[in-house]
């Protein structure tokens, strides 16, 4: 049996398929070797891999996961050899994950938007090119932890519209001191800034400030990276990730305003990823 999965900062898409068929899927939380450690990835996946799959039948396990490259990636491998005995292991970073589901063996251009951001090309084979996003703390722009650090940083410094800074503390009951200390003292600051992208969606939010929010972050995603792409007006946008797909209406007249023509916008991909790996079976 195969498993695989395609993992992001806040939540694990697992399938595992057997003879060139789905058996099941199932969902962990995510695992960024960024934020967590190895012994964190085990002890979490010891309590949520369902009781009724027998790991010792897996024969193969292939990982896509943000933050999985040069030597953080070790961190997931150790985790994964010592949780699946015996299985054949490959651990890629997410975004060869994007363009496998998303392209398959086609070349083009795709990008993650989820609680973190990431962008490349690729050849159908490779990736082969990547501007690197910068992670939570210099970059991720259009991300959901993006969106969630401007919330937060326009209720501590007195920017949100009156009501909609009522609407907040109404909502979460957080002072600005609190916040603060929250943010600076998380084990999983990404994690905890993009869960407040939620209170875009409230329903008495003053619209033009939602907005402003999504519109903006998306202009900066598009401004401070995809147009680094060279000739990047003549690909094709393509994107995975729940941030995206959520705010699609957004993400598209964004991408129009830069010049660039929208393909597929899809929430996860692991329905694509297996599509991919059963077509090498």
């Amino acid at each position: 049996m195969k498993l695989i999965a395609d993992s992001g900062s806040t939540k694990t898409d697992w399938c595992l398929i057997s003879a060139g068929q789905e058996v099941c899927k199932f969902a962990t939380e995510g695992y960024n070797p960024f934020f967590v450690d190895s012994k964190y990835i085990f002890d979490s996946l010891g309590n949520s891999i369902p009781q009724f799959i027998d790991t010792s039948k897996i024969s193969e396990v292939v990982f896509y996961g943000a933050g999985c490259q040069d030597e953080k990636k070790v961190l997931v491998v150790n985790a994964l050899e010592q949780f699946f005995r015996g299985a054949a292991l490959q651990v890629e970073v997410d975004l060869l994950a994007a363009a496998r589901g998303l392209l398959q063996r086609n070349a083009g251009f795709v990008a993650i938007l989820g609680t973190g951001t990431n962008t490349c090309t690729y050849d159908g084979v490779q990736i082969d090119q990547q501007i690197e996003s910068l992670g939570f703390l210099m970059g991720d722009e259009g991300s959901g932890s993006y969106m969630g650090r401007k919330i937060l940083s326009d209720y501590i410094r007195g920017r949100m519209p009156e009501a909609a800074r009522k609407l907040f503390y109404q909502e979460y009951k957080k002072t600005p001191a609190v916040i603060m200390d929250e943010v600076y003292s998380t084990p999983l600051p990404n994690r905890y800034c993009a869960n407040y992208v939620l209170f875009l969606n409230h329903p008495e939010m003053d619209k033009a400030y939602s907005e402003g929010v999504i519109r903006d972050s998306f202009h900066d995603f598009f401004e401070n990276l995809v147009s680094a792409y060279p000739e990047f007006r003549t690909l094709i946008f393509n994107c995975v990730g729940s941030v995206g797909y959520y705010y699609a209406d957004t993400l598209r007249e964004t991408a129009d305003a830069f010049g660039m023509e929208t393909g597929a916008i899809v929430p996860n991909l692991i329905d694509h990823l297996v599509a991919y790996h059963l077509h090498d079976n």
